[in-house]
């Protein structure tokens, strides 16, 4: 990153702070989704999950709130019909207005093919742009690549991520409760690189980077 501009590193940056933490790694999806519920549970808000594919219940077990896209994309429809009718009315009725076999300047009939075609424009760019908003992206840095395990996410693994800016966070307490619900290995995730957590919540020091110092819990 050190050819990046600084301001844009350090939005990078901001954005992938949410996904600095602790990532467990669990055998199937059940275990994955009596996991997150259990985390929610103990009062943790920030996490986040991993599949190869969907996973029925996922999203009540994490508390998800509906989409906002399909707003997005029906809010790009309805501008889109808006802006052509009003765009026909003024061209037709004030700056060139033409009498043509008696005919209205403006009808709504003869505007329909143009209404449909920007409807369908503007719903479609809402979409799209309102998925890269939402999903926060284009995200060229994300430090969750620096673990081995995680390329698994798109093959036969299944990941939980508690983030450490979640009010909850403490890493031994929060690896220990990941463990007792069935985390098979776990994972301290930095900006510098992805560290092994072993059985008592120290992290084992791996050939990419030195161990950081422990950070205190954050205050409540």
């Amino acid at each position: 990153m050190a050819l990046i501009p600084a301001p844009i590193q350090n939005l990078l940056t901001s954005r992938a702070d949410k996904n600095v933490g602790l990532l467990a790694e669990f055998s199937n999806p059940g275990e994955l989704v009596e996991a997150v519920e259990a985390v929610r549970r103990e009062g943790y808000t920030r996490i986040d999950t991993f599949s190869p594919f969907p996973i029925h219940g996922m999203d009540d077990a994490m508390g998800l709130k509906p989409s906002l896209l399909g707003y997005l994309a029906i809010g790009g429809g309805i501008t889109g019909c808006s802006l052509a009718l009003l765009m026909q009315w003024w061209m037709s009725e004030v700056d060139y207005p033409l009498n043509i076999s008696g005919k209205p300047f403006f009808s709504i009939e003869a505007s329909v093919p143009v209404a449909f075609e920007l409807t369908i424009l503007l719903s479609a760019l809402g979409a799209v742009g309102g998925m890269f908003a939402l999903n926060g992206l284009p995200k060229p840095y994300n430090p969750l690549f620096y673990s081995r395990r995680f390329a698994r996410a798109s093959d036969d693994g299944f990941f939980l991520h508690v983030a450490e800016a979640d009010q909850s966070y403490d890493q031994t307490a929060t690896a220990a409760m990941l463990r007792a619900n069935g985390a098979l290995a776990i994972d301290y995730i930095s900006h510098d690189g992805a560290y092994d957590v072993d059985d008592d919540g120290s992290l084992v020091q791996t050939a990419a980077a030195p161990v950081p110092p422990p950070r205190p819990a954050p205050a409540h």
